[in-house]
């Protein structure tokens, strides 16, 4: 079984933006909801059809955090 990995990272307007790691596909949403959802149609898209869609989708979130110093 194969699997993919999306890197998600919070967008500083608001909502959050997702890219495949190995793979030139992007794209956001302003809910992890509303990502979800269009991570599957941007598969769907990038691999023409839902069949050789890897049948493992994995959300890597990263937040950023500053710690100042000094």
């Amino acid at each position: 079984m194969q699997e993919i990995v999306f890197l998600i990272e919070e967008d500083f307007d608001g909502g959050y933006n997702a890219q495949a790691i190995g793979h030139s596909i992007f794209t956001e949403g302003d809910t992890v909801e509303e990502l979800k959802n269009n991570i599957v149609d941007a598969l769907k898209c990038h691999f023409d059809g839902s069949d050789s869609i890897p049948g493992i989708i994995r959300l890597h979130f990263v937040r950023e955090e500053i710690l100042k110093y000094a």
